[in-house]
Order: structure tokens, then C-alpha cells, then sequence
């Protein structure tokens, strides 16, 4: 006789729900699960794995290093270069020039520098050359350079205010070549906003091409002469310094100025701090006056085979 077993199915699904709990604890405390995963007091960075005080994770990683604040580079009249927390790529202060360095300014787009004469003269390193006017006779001498807004060319700025773009993303904006200026071109800035700039004359005419005129102290009766500016962090607003340091400000913050300092020797340049809301002012002598930037460094006490005339930001 043939005896048939009923399943009830109650039991069924019981049994079924045991055998799944036991998987699923077997999963999670045996080792089934490492596949290959790391069982450490410490993971590294990135690493996952079992944690003995967390649990299954991933290792920490430690928070990046502080970024190094960018120094600055000084440039004398025979292009010999002074660099203070900025890469030494050369200079042209062993050389024969047929006329002096007058300015300097940082290749936006590395880590080098243009030198720049009065005849137009550039002399790159481990920057782009787009062209000079080395060649060509000037009606008057070059007096500034300043960068294409993030790289990519050059002006060269005359004290007649004649201006000469090189390089594809150096746009002409216009000049005051042929304007009969009061006093002549001193500096010039670029405009971080857009693709214009600013140029500066000795009696604090301002002259803005295709960048926002904020104000000028041509009508002002200044104790000293401007010899430079800069433009403001953002880009907006520009500042100017007069030859016994006192600073001139334009939609831009005021951090301080040697108006009231007995000076060793007169200024000669300005710069912005790109890593802050301060600038630097140099004098001849290489000696640097921080306002809200830090301080890397001078030439003040050391004794210079030509005088200082630029300085730029790294």
C-alpha cells in the first residue's frame, strides 16, 4: 500500500525563510564575503576593504597640501632678472643690448617671462615670442608690455601711446599715437575682464580702450609723478603709483602706499598680488613694499649693476 505525504505549505515557506537567513548571515560574517577585499587596521587612500573600528569603507585621504603662494620676478635696466619664490628661467644681463630693458611681464600661460627694451626689443624665456619692434624705427620709445587677457600674445605700449599687438589673442584696441598727450605714457594694464586695456600718463591721464574708464587724476596737482599701475584682482578697477610711492585707486581696494615714507630711492612699478586684494610696489632699488600680499623677498641691500625697472607677478 502506497502512502502519500502531505507538504504543508506553512512549514514550507518557514523552512524556506530559515535557509534564506542563514545565507544571508553567512554572507555577511564569513568569509565568503572578502572576495578579495582588504582586512586591515588601515586602509589607504582611496582603498576599500574592512575596517576594524569601522566596518566595511573606504580608506581616508589625507586633504590635499596648501597651495604655495606665487612669488615674483624683478627686472633691471640691463635685463638682469631677480627671482623671489619664481622659477629663474634667464636673463639678459651677460648681453650686449643695443638699448635698455624698460619693462617685464609673466607669460600667463607657463611658467616664464618676456623682457621688453625701449626700442621694442623682446627677449623671451620659456614664454612664446610673437614679435618685437626691434627692427622698426619708433617715433618714441617703448615704455610698458603688458599680457593678452589669459595668454596667447602681447602689447608693447610707446610714451606717445602708440600701442603694437602681437601674438593671436592680442587684439588692438586703439592708441593715443596719434593724440597729442600733456605728458607722456608711462604704464599700461590689462583690462581681466575682457580683451582692452588701460595706459597711464606721467601726470595720471587715464586712457581706457575697450575697458571701463573709472576715473583719472589728470586734473589733480600731484607731488610726484605716476610711473606705473595695475589693474585690480577682479579685473574691474586699476590702480596707480606715483614715484615717491603714493598709491591712486580706482574702483579698485586701497591697501596702503609709502606716500608718507621717506624713500631710499624713488619707485618705478607696481603689480598685483593674484594669490590676494594687495599689491607690491618696487623701487629702483629693488626694494619691495608689500600691501596685503606677502613678502618674498627684495635686491633693498644688495648692490645692483643696473637699476631696477619692472617687477611681475609669478
Amino acid at each position: 500500500m502506497v502512502r502519500i505525504v502531505r507538504r504543508n505549505p506553512l512549514h514550507s515557506a518557514v523552512g524556506g525563510l530559515l535557509a534564506v537567513g542563514l545565507l544571508v548571515t553567512a554572507l555577511v560574517s564569513g568569509p565568503v564575503f572578502d572576495a578579495g577585499f582588504s582586512k586591515a587596521s588601515h586602509l589607504a587612500c582611496g582603498q576599500f576593504g574592512y575596517h576594524s573600528g569601522t566596518g566595511y569603507g573606504y580608506g581616508d585621504c589625507p586633504p590635499p597640501p596648501p597651495q604655495q603662494p606665487r612669488g615674483y620676478w624683478l627686472g633691471a635696466t640691463d635685463g638682469g632678472v631677480f627671482a623671489f619664490d619664481a622659477p629663474f628661467s634667464g636673463s639678459t644681463g651677460n648681453i650686449r643690448l643695443n638699448r635698455p630693458i624698460v619693462a617685464m611681464l609673466a607669460d600667463p600661460d607657463g611658467r616664464g617671462y618676456w623682457l621688453a627694451a625701449s626700442d621694442g626689443g623682446v627677449f623671451a624665456f620659456d614664454a612664446p615670442f610673437y614679435g618685437s619692434t626691434g627692427g622698426i624705427r619708433l617715433n618714441q620709445p617703448i615704455v610698458d608690455m603688458i599680457a593678452a587677457p589669459g595668454g596667447g600674445g602681447y602689447y608693447l605700449i610707446a610714451s606717445d601711446g602708440g600701442v603694437f599687438s602681437f601674438g593671436p589673442a592680442a587684439q588692438f584696441k586703439g592708441s593715443t599715437g596719434n593724440i597729442r598727450l600733456n605728458q607722456p605714457i608711462v604704464a599700461a594694464a590689462a583690462d581681466q575682464d575682457g580683451s582692452g586695456y588701460w595706459m597711464f600718463a606721467s601726470d595720471g591721464g587715464v586712457f581706457a580702450f575697450d575697458a571701463t574708464f573709472s576715473g583719472s587724476l589728470g586734473a589733480i596737482r600731484l607731488n610726484q609723478p605716476i610711473v606705473g599701475g595695475a589693474h585690480d584682482r577682479d579685473g574691474r578697477g586699476y590702480f596707480m603709483v606715483a614715484r615717491d610711492g603714493g598709491v591712486f585707486t580706482f574702483d579698485a581696494n586701497f591697501a596702503g602706499s609709502t606716500g608718507a615714507i621717506v624713500l631710499n630711492q624713488p619707485m618705478v612699478a607696481m603689480a598685483t598680488d593674484p594669490d590676494g586684494d594687495g599689491y607690491w610696489l618696487v623701487a629702483r632699488d629693488g626694494g619691495v613694499f608689500s600691501f596685503r600680499a606677502q613678502f618674498h623677498g627684495s635686491t633693498g641691500g644688495i648692490r645692483l649693476n643696473q637699476p631696477i625697472v619692472d617687477m611681475a607677478p609669478a
